[in-house]
């Protein structure tokens, strides 16, 4: 299998680059559902009052694995974020019976276990692993690649992914399709900031957004399909660093594997 570097970009929006149909094909993609989901919160199982503060929507339908694989007690949830303290859906899942790995750069300890089954861990994901050279000098290094902490726990799936990683998450989700590792994950439920590029996203506007545009087309041809979009009102209401295009600097976006049934 051939190493890929880069992802395909998608041709540009209009016959020449142009914010404008850059950001309206964009937006449209982000709020257009590709699939429909009826079942998209804890409160379909038995026993759960979900007063989440952020709207972490997955998808419950009988047709899609996750449901079963929760019924079972075989469901497992990695859940990224950056020094947030919201961890109601994290909790949640593991009251459910999944095995939850919450991956926070600012937690005091390497592992720490809270219950039978969630976990904590000082890691931090990134787009790439660190280089051995800097590792070797840093008590802690701890910043790793999904691929990686995947090998060394020995997991091979991932029911759920969350991701809260604040700009990040552009690089980890190329990353992720690059090293083919998002097939190895059922749903998806990302939150994606769009008020600036994101870390080491270059290139003006239109570039940026085309990018973006075509790593999320990539998510479709792997066969991950939109079911819910949440566009967060309380956040400054910013595209790119304009006020502009009615958007949100921020969305959170779920996805199901439709190869996982």
């Amino acid at each position: 299998q051939t190493v890929r570097w880069h992802i395909e970009l998608q041709p540009w929006a209009s016959p020449t680059p142009s914010l404008n149909y850059e950001a309206s094909r964009f937006l449209k993609y982000i709020s257009t559902s590709q699939i429909s989901c009826e079942h998209m919160n804890l409160n379909s199982l038995k026993g759960y009052s979900e007063t989440a503060k952020k709207p972490w929507s997955i998808c419950l339908d009988e047709r899609f694995s996750l449901i079963h694989r929760i019924r079972s007690k075989q469901c497992r949830l990695y859940s990224l974020g950056l020094g947030n303290d919201d961890n109601q859906f994290e909790l949640s899942m593991a009251n459910s019976g999944c095995e939850v790995h919450r991956f926070d750069p600012s937690i005091k300890s390497a592992h720490i276990q809270e219950g039978r089954h969630l976990w904590y861990h000082r890691l931090s994901i990134d787009w790439r692993d660190p280089n051995p050279a800097i590792a070797a000098h840093k008590l802690h290094s701890n910043t790793k690649k999904l691929g990686t902490v995947l090998n060394e726990f020995g997991h091979q799936k991932i029911d759920v992914l969350k991701a809260d990683v604040e700009s990040a998450e552009w690089k980890i989700l190329e990353n992720l399709i690059l090293e083919d590792v998002v097939e190895q994950i059922g749903q998806l439920v990302f939150e994606v900031h769009i008020h600036w590029p994101g870390f080491e996203v270059s290139g003006n506007d239109s570039t940026v957004v085309r990018y973006w545009y075509s790593l999320l087309r990539e998510l479709e041809l792997k066969d991950f399909r939109l079911f819910h979009t949440y566009k967060d009102l309380s956040k400054p209401q910013v595209f790119l660093k304009k006020e502009a295009f009615n958007a949100s600097s921020c969305y959170t976006l779920s996805w199901v594997n439709t190869r996982w049934k």
